[in-house]
């Protein structure tokens, strides 16, 4: 296989391979062959660009889809935070542009697909560039240089467990001393990579044993034979019946019940990998304990340590998370405990999102949240745990934990926003949504319908957005509630602004004013009215829109909300402008660029640092205006937005 990813492994005539598959059944080795052969072509320098990994996970409940892949790929090509496109479609022109402009060979390797839906709309349309795929299916229908991974050969599975013996204790003399067990090891695990690794990984913890008694125990194990074919029972493509669940089952047999437990309940955490908190949480275990019985796991091949930063998150191998879903499945006792074990990692993602989307709304006049004392701190768990707490929400379709899941998804909604994972927010809004619609009240399903409708919008989808928001007004009025119904009149505003429809949305932002101040609530009064402001600016309004502006920011103040007050500061700049009072804009930019500095929000600063440049341009002072250019591209270069760093840079030149 590494042949074939040199770059002078074509021919003259022919067109290069740009695209190869390794397939083959669970446990093969798909992903390990992979990965080491991205590692040693890049050791070569045949992919000066790198390597571009993403795991679809694609026999798990719940599938990577390409929407979510090419989020993660962007993020992995430097493109976060503002910079991220929010439409899906935009995406992925952004992700073919930058491919088509990296000049480094590059590998991108789509781990554990299931279906073309997953990587098709993921391919760089670029011969400077190869995608290594690996699945359990063959994808006949893409031009592939197929690579097609059978179980070993009987010496070469005989090697590898003599090697993993060895690499533990050279004098291990178990191999030569039991070639026969040894062969009849191999044969019972399938010659299968992974059964192999379990087996190998018990006898190096029965260091005093033969061989021959696992090969008995394992016999002993049961008379029908699991096996797999696409992570299920039954023949491999070939028709050859191999036996991993006998293997995998004597591991599991030989636990002390401690580890036995663990092992079942981390089979069923949400996401393809779980932090030791979590573990922890779900059972219901100190810290300290978790970490040993995971790292006793560890060593006995049933769990995989995965570094990530400064910390290690714990992975299960499909077909292992299946046996311990299984086994959890058979007994009415287990399957109890299990649901318990689930209530419990529900709790405790609750009470940390809960806390993390306090402190990213935190102002200073509210009680300290607890645990995280900064954002940053926030962001950091929040970004760690986003695939467990996404597959979490999605619990929601099971009504015992319907109401839970629907409240964590909230917890979500800023922070999803921020960074804008816009398709994990549709995917949590949406199972909120359904679960409110299934088991809550009226009020709780028109928040879930609003939260669904926001999601829409910034994932550019307005006209979806209008009718969510609309059904949610509905919902929010049949309840009596008056303060949420104008805080939706808002957010129907906004989508309406998005969609183009700028009178409506005027309309729309003057009613949530007007309710929201019978409602008495001053900070959403203020973002009422500072997203009125604005709208009455983009319709030539600047008279009205700089009255709307001023009770805006003097609501802020009041609530006690600078970052608020510097969003209007800015709106006012931007209104002052438009009506001709170029002088007074700058003023009012200046004020707002303090405060967001202060906040340590690059991106915002670096928008208001372009207007202030568009105001300097408009008193015909170019050397100004040149300096404020400038530090935009400085801002946005440190809120990550390479692009409109570079869009700044360039109007600065143009003024030289």
């Amino acid at each position: 296989m590494l042949a074939q990813l040199s770059p002078d492994s074509g021919d003259s005539v022919a067109p290069p391979v740009l695209i190869f598959a390794v397939t083959g059944m669970g446990g093969i080795g798909k992903t390990a062959l992979a990965v080491e052969a991205a590692h040693r072509a890049c050791a070569q320098g045949w992919f000066p660009g790198g390597t571009l990994f993403v795991d679809l996970r694609g026999y798990d409940d719940n599938p990577v889809t390409a929407d979510q892949a090419v989020l993660a790929l962007l993020d992995a090509m430097g493109v976060q935070g503002a910079d991220l496109p929010q439409a899906t479609e935009r995406q992925y022109d952004s992700y073919r542009k930058l491919l088509s402009e990296r000049q480094n060979r590059t590998l991108l390797i789509l781990d554990n697909a299931s279906d073309p839906s997953q990587f098709l709309p993921l391919l760089p349309g670029t011969d400077q560039h190869r995608v290594l795929i690996t699945s359990r299916e063959r994808p006949d229908a893409l031009p592939v240089r197929l690579i097609d991974l059978e179980t070993l050969a009987p010496d070469d599975s005989a090697a590898l467990v003599t090697h993993a013996l060895h690499a533990a204790d050279e004098r291990d003399d178990r191999p030569a001393r039991e070639p026969e067990a040894l062969r009849e090891l191999t044969e019972l695990c399938g010659h299968l990579p992974l059964a192999l690794q379990i087996a190998a990984a018990m006898l190096r913890r029965r260091r005093g044993r033969d061989i021959g008694l696992l090969v008995a125990e394992i016999r002993r194990v049961g008379d029908a034979l699991a096996v797999l074919d696409n992570g299920s029972r039954g023949t491999d493509q070939y028709g050859r019946s191999l036996a991993l669940r006998p293997v995998v089952e004597t591991s599991y047999r030989r636990l002390p019940p401690d580890q036995a437990r663990l092992l079942r309940l981390l089979a069923l955490a949400p996401g393809a990998e779980t932090g030791a908190e979590a573990v922890a949480a779900l059972t219901d275990l100190d810290m300290d304990t978790a970490m040993e019985l995971l790292e006793d796991l560890a060593a006995a091949g049933l769990v995989t340590p995965v570094p990530t930063g400064g910390d290690v998150r714990w992975r299960l191998h499909d077909l292992v998370r299946a046996f311990g879903v299984d086994a959890v499945a058979a007994d009415a006792g287990l399957r109890e405990e299990g649901e318990r074990a689930r209530e419990r990692l529900l709790d405790f993602y609750l009470r940390w999102a809960d806390a993390a989307d306090e402190r990213l709304q935190w102002l200073p006049a509210l009680p300290e949240p607890e645990r995280f004392t900064t954002r940053a701190e926030a962001f950091e768990w929040l970004d760690a745990e986003r695939a467990g707490l996404v597959a979490a929400v999605q619990w929601a379709t099971e009504d015992p934990f319907a109401e839970a899941a629907a409240r964590l998804a909230r917890r979500l909604a800023v922070y999803l926003h921020w960074r804008r994972h816009f398709d994990d927010w549709l995917t949590v809004a949406r199972a909120a949504q359904q679960a409110s619609s299934r088991t809550g009240g009226l009020w709780s399903e028109a928040c879930a319908w609003s939260d669904l409708g926001i999601a829409l919008t910034e994932a550019g989808r307005a006209e979806e957005a209008i009718d969510a928001h609309l059904h949610a007004r509905r919902l929010f009025q049949a309840a009596g509630d008056h303060h949420g119904e104008g805080a939706t009149w808002g957010y129907l505003g906004y989508a309406l602004q998005e969609a183009g429809r700028w009178e409506q949305a005027v309309e729309a932002h003057t009613r949530a004013c007007d309710a929201l101040q019978t409602a008495g609530d001053h900070h959403d009064q203020a973002t009422a009215w500072s997203n009125l402001g604005y709208a009455l600016a983009e319709t030539g309004r600047a008279k009205e829109a700089v009255k709307a502006l001023t009770r805006a920011r003097d609501l802020y103040q009041s609530a006690g909300d600078p970052h608020g007050e510097a969003i209007a500061l800015g709106n006012l700049g931007y209104a002052v402008g438009k009506a001709g009072q170029a002088r007074e804009a700058i003023e009012l930019y200046s004020k707002s660029l303090a405060i967001f500095r202060e906040f340590d929000d690059w991106h915002t600063a670096g928008q208001v640092l372009q207007r202030l440049a568009d105001a300097h341009e408009a008193t015909n002072d170019l050397p100004q205006a040149r300096t404020a250019y400038l530090q935009a591209a400085e801002a946005f270069t440190r809120a990550n937005a390479p692009t409109e760093a570079a869009n700044a840079q360039s109007a600065a030149h143009a003024l030289t």
